[in-house]
């Protein structure tokens, strides 16, 4: 089947990226989304493109945390107590994959794409997306003491091992306070990490929108898609104004909430909302690169005219509100690494819901539908592995799929 017109439903990173691709191949697209560009996770993350920390979620650190931990509001991991019978089985399943066998075979599959990721952000360069990623140089990881990096150091060994790439320097505090002035006497050691970059996230998505316009695309937004419809006749998309666009294939790309359209095609894997959390301060002398403190799992990034600082991974429901004790438990957190800092004058305090699975590993590819595909399922990571994403299923609808999306399969 020649696949001539597409519809993409969901104007993230990956949603955009695959119209952006298909594009390069021909193809003829539409992206809906019910929000706008960039409206959910897409938005208000940390704009990283780091493959040395783009690594698998479910990992034995996380069951260290404990039970206890994880139902603490300042953990850095938190599961709200409630009563909700599909994210305790997602939970389970997330658990069970939190073992160091796990994690390694999952390595293993991240390591091949980090190779490539880069190099997608690269593609969409070269065909005229205005916004630029920026060289992370240097990218620094802080720490209050040297045990708190050996788990750091020991984490690149481990992925080096699945055969991934680090390229690293272990610094004193005086030294890595020399290279960011803004750290704080609270800092005691660092990493300093080359071959990574940043980009700032609404800007860029902004920019890839206008892209995929400009080469004869559609972005419609205000549109919630409420049925993807595929019988003997083609495949139909139907939605809120109404909206009822036929074509030859549909791209689901709706972040945390994947399973609500992909569910009557055969994808099981549950999709379950991991919260992030962010705000801008505007420091005196703002950075000119991203800060990582990994023992506190905060990401700190320049955005032009702003410093971003991020964290939490928050297992709740993808529409319950802010929730302003997370926001506090980062400033709480940063705090004390951080100088000249004035944290009462926070602007842009977000949440919004990254789209897990329970093997850390994302949907992209077919389903039990010829015309109906996926895209979503990336964790923290649609930043760093959007692109490429766009570019793997592209090929795979137009084409042959590469060899590495048999992991990723959504019927898996």
């Amino acid at each position: 089947m020649a696949i001539r017109r597409v519809v993409v439903v969901g104007a993230g990173f990956a949603g955009l990226s695959t119209a952006w691709f298909l594009q390069e191949r021909g193809v003829e697209v539409t992206v809906l989304d019910r929000t706008g560009v960039a409206a959910d996770a897409s938005w208000g993350n940390a704009g990283w493109l780091a493959p040395a920390l783009t690594l698998p979620l479910p990992e034995p650190t996380v069951l260290r945390y404990g039970i206890r931990s994880m139902l603490t509001p300042s953990s850095p991991v938190y599961v709200p107590p409630a009563v909700d019978l599909r994210l305790w089985r997602f939970l389970v399943g997330f658990a069970r994959h939190c073992t160091t066998r796990r994690w390694r075979a999952a390595m293993t599959v991240f390591a091949e794409v980090n190779r490539s990721a880069l190099g997608a952000y690269d593609d969409l360069a070269r065909g005229g997306v205005v916004e630029q990623t920026r060289p992370a140089d240097p990218f620094l990881a802080a720490f209050a003491s040297e045990d708190d990096r050996r788990v750091l150091v020991e984490e690149f060994r481990q992925v080096v091992a699945a055969g991934g790439e680090v390229d690293f320097d272990l610094l004193d505090g005086d030294t890595i306070r020399t290279l960011e002035p803004l750290l704080g006497d609270g800092v005691r050691a660092g990493i300093r990490l080359r071959g990574q970059r940043f980009l700032d996230p609404p800007r860029f998505v902004a920019a890839l929108a206008d892209s995929v316009r400009d080469r004869g695309g559609a972005v419609v937004t205000g549109c919630e898609v409420q049925a993807v419809r595929d019988d003997a006749h083609g495949v139909r998309v139907v939605g809120t104004g109404g909206t009822d666009r036929a074509a030859d294939a549909v791209v689901l790309a709706t972040g945390a909430k994947l399973g609500d359209l992909a569910r009557p095609f055969g994808v099981r894997m549950p999709v379950q909302a991991g919260r992030g959390y962010s705000f801008s301060v505007r420091p005196a002398d703002l950075p000119k690169n991203p800060i990582y403190f990994p023992a506190q799992r905060v990401a700190c990034t320049p955005l032009h005219d702003r410093f971003r600082i991020a964290g939490m991974m928050e297992f709740r429901r993808p529409d319950a509100p802010l929730d302003p004790r997370r926001i506090q438990a980062i400033v709480d957190a940063a705090r004390p690494l951080l100088t000249g800092v004035d944290w009462s004058a926070r602007t842009e305090e977000w949440v919004g819901s990254r789209p897990c699975t329970p093997d850390g590993l994302p949907l992209v590819g077919g389903t039990r539908s010829p015309r109906v595909f996926v895209a979503g399922g990336h964790g923290m990571w649609g930043v760093a592995l959007g692109p490429l994403t766009g570019r793997l299923l592209a090929d795979a609808m137009t084409g042959t799929p590469a060899t590495v999306l048999r992991h990723f399969d959504p019927l898996r």
